[in-house]
């Protein structure tokens, strides 16, 4: 069965380092002098104590992390590190439910965005910047935060847990020692973020807000520090901006670090998924921007800057707004709805089915046609050069037809209890694929999500959790095997 200690060693540990990143959200509560010190402190505490008794569980561990605790270990760290992140909220007062804090907290960790709070510039800053860092660890994943920074307390599990939190269906290595290769991620991410809150300081953004926006963007997250996202700001430049660092946290993270570090552009354009991804957001946009000029009257650089935000907000699952999507023509909503579901690149904090996917899918496809004309060939699947194994082929059916059957399913719940189809439709998607906004008339892409039902708040945070993992992750601990002895 599951190795009990070394599962709450590590839980314990994780616990630790929540506690340590409220911290720095107390620092900023001082610093503002505001009313979310105290809870801030008391929530440390708490997060404190709970990885205290915890790691006591944990002692004398046997530091063996087997492929059942790893499935475990993941999915339990997401709901216990949104357990104990929700107390800041609660303890204030900011949110009355236990129900809406652990939606907002979830939907922060997932970098999902979908907010409860109707007014967040009433928000003192400490619980600002906690929405914020909630994101921004959450965006390339909260396990593999640890592996970066405390290889040794994973130990020989690390590969493990890694595949059980790790987007796309290729795992691509840049070193054999994972942790090596955690650092050079986390390094690209750093230098994301920081480049990115550098250029909007450029832009006019405050210290506060610049440094905000920037983890959220680059997380792909969506919360922001203004009810109107980035249209409050006005600012073309810092639109320009949000796009252009939403697209490259859209990418492959091991596919730049390797560009960067070997100065070998060429990679990029060999690149079959990021040929795609870049062909998705040039096609999508010149269309929506045709809209936007007929439909809207836009003007050319208006209707292109609107178009290309959007459109790169959407696939990216990042939710960031420049314009009210929910105002546009109803065909852009089923392009923006497709992005949804497509998403960015696998390796990256984007959300979605990733293109690398459909990728695998064009190449099946089109090997399907050869062997029509040559019943005899044996024709693998090459992405770049590289043969996708069957085991790999074999996975996409069931993940694709697992993903439609949840989008299905949770849509008519969704119907059932009274939403109308359009919300209830781009609600499935906001949650499997990590986005944020929904396209409607209840609850359009700048509304809140705090008049959903109650039952219904909590089948979104389920699917939250289900989409950041990739379904299989969390699903495996409802099937009986995954509880067999043997």
């Amino acid at each position: 069965m599951l190795n009990w200690k070394i599962i709450n060693k590590i839980i314990g540990s994780l616990l630790w380092l929540e506690a340590s990143l409220m911290f720095l959200c107390l620092l900023v509560s001082v610093y503002y002098n505001e009313s979310d010190g105290l809870p801030f402190l008391l929530s440390i505490l708490i997060t404190a104590t709970g990885g205290s008794i915890a790691r006591y569980f944990g002692r004398n561990d046997s530091n063996i992390l087997s492929r059942r605790d790893a499935y475990f270990l993941v999915t339990a760290t997401w709901i216990i590190f949104s357990l104990f992140g929700m107390f800041p909220y609660l303890l204030g007062g900011y949110l009355p439910t236990f129900t809406d804090a652990f939606f907002e907290t979830i939907s922060g960790f997932t970098t999902t965005g979908a907010t409860v709070f109707d007014d967040v510039e009433v928000l003192p800053h400490g619980l600002l910047f906690w929405r914020t860092i909630t994101q921004w660890i959450g965006g390339l994943g909260i396990v593999f935060f640890t592996i970066a920074l405390l290889p040794s307390l994973v130990g020989s599990g690390s590969v493990k847990v890694f595949s059980a939190e790790a987007t796309g269906p290729i795992r691509t290595k840049m070193h054999p020692r994972l942790s090596t290769n955690s650092h050079a991620i986390w390094m690209v991410y750093i230098v994301l973020t920081a480049a990115c809150a550098v250029m909007y300081y450029v832009g006019g953004m405050s210290l506060f807000d610049c440094i905000n926006y920037s983890m959220t963007t680059t997380a792909t997250g969506g919360f922001s520090t203004h009810n109107a996202s980035t249209e409050f700001f006005g600012s073309p430049f810092i639109e320009y901006t949000g796009t252009l660092f939403c697209f490259l946290s859209g990418i492959n993270f091991t596919l730049l670090f390797m560009t960067v570090t070997k100065m070998k552009f060429r990679n990029l354009l060999k690149s079959a998924e990021l040929r795609l991804y870049v062909s998705i957001i040039f096609v999508c946009t010149a269309i929506v921007m045709v809209y936007l000029m007929k439909d809207m009257g836009y003007g050319l650089e208006k209707a292109f800057r609107c178009a290309l935000f959007q459109v790169v907000s959407f696939l990216t699952s990042t939710g960031l707004f420049s314009d009210d999507a929910g105002q546009w023509p109803h065909v852009t909503w089923i392009i923006l709805g497709v992005l949804m579901f497509v998403g960015g690149c696998a390796g990256s904090t984007a959300g979605g089915v990733k293109c690398i996917r459909f990728v695998i899918i064009l190449r099946i496809i089109r090997n399907e046609f050869r062997q029509i004309l040559h019943p005899n060939a044996v024709l693998p699947v090459r992405v770049e050069q590289n043969i996708i194994p069957n085991s790999t082929r074999n996975r996409l059916l069931p993940f694709i037809s697992l993903y439609l059957g949840l989008f299905f399913i949770s849509a008519t719940f969704f119907t059932a209890i009274g939403i109308d189809v359009i919300n209830a439709i781009t609600m499935c998607l906001s949650c499997l694929s990590n986005v944020g906004p929904t396209l409607g008339v209840e609850i359009g892409p700048t509304m809140s999500w705090a008049e959903l039902p109650v039952v219904c708040k909590w089948f979104c945070a389920t699917m939250m959790l289900i989409g950041r993992l990739e379904l299989f992750s969390v699903l495996i601990l409802f099937t009986p095997e995954f509880w067999k002895n043997n």
